[in-house]
């Protein structure tokens, strides 16, 4: 898994006065918990460009006033109205201890459904797991090359080694869903198949030249 670096420095007052003051310098307030105690921190804006605005997942390299920290992003929390980002949450890594993450979810093959005329669905976009970070992949994927229409792939037939899937069993990440382009390729399909009403039906062939007529329902055999 890769991991981006961001630089931070150590918040001297906490309080939503201060926090307002940063968010108008153009730094975010962020917490970093998990470990012995939690620790106070800002950042600039654009230092989250490469870990937020991405759909890769990846653990952080924090730098906290010259003191580093292993982490991964666990919240990040928006302006309801500029949709600016206000405050992030870190977890910080402890070895040997599990974390959650939001892991993306990829699909690889071509499904014969989707040739068929069928749309593929991906109902999720990522899935909560849980374990290791050093067992965390970068992505799931999922093979959809047997997928017909009307089928699909739930959490339940996902197996990640050393690591737990947090969502549902039940619910379907991936699927072939029917369309009116598959619909009216069946209609005509059937159709084509089905003779025209009022057709003559089709003719015996004719024997071959030279050739006896079928012997006709054999007799029963005379009583003795």
């Amino acid at each position: 898994m890769k991991a981006v670096s961001i630089s931070g420095s150590l918040r001297t007052n906490v309080g939503k006065k201060d926090a307002t003051a940063l968010r108008n310098a153009n730094q975010v307030p962020c917490v970093l918990y998990g470990g012995k105690e939690q620790v106070h921190f800002a950042v600039p804006s654009p230092e989250f460009k490469n870990l937020i605005y991405t759909p890769e997942v990846q653990t952080v390299d924090l730098n906290i006033s010259g003191k580093k920290y292993s982490a991964i992003l666990q919240e990040a929390q928006y302006h309801a109205l500029t949709d600016g980002l206000i405050h992030v949450d870190f977890l910080e890594i402890i070895a040997g201890k599990p974390v959650t993450m939001n892991i993306p979810v990829k699909t690889t093959g071509t499904s014969p459904g989707v040739r068929a005329g069928g749309k593929l669905v991906k109902k999720l976009k990522t899935l909560k797991v849980r374990g290791p970070v050093e067992k965390m992949p970068d992505n799931i994927n999922i093979a959809i090359d047997t997928l017909e229409i009307g089928q699909g792939v739930r959490v339940g037939d996902i197996q990640l080694d050393g690591l737990t899937l947090l969502n549902s069993e039940s619910v379907t990440v991936v699927s072939v869903q029917v369309t009116r382009a598959a619909v009216a390729s069946a209609d005509e399909a059937a159709k084509a198949a089905t003779p025209a009403k009022g057709a003559a039906p089709a003719k015996a062939a004719a024997p071959a030249a030279g050739a006896k007529p079928a012997a006709a329902a054999a007799k029963p055999a005379a009583k003795k």
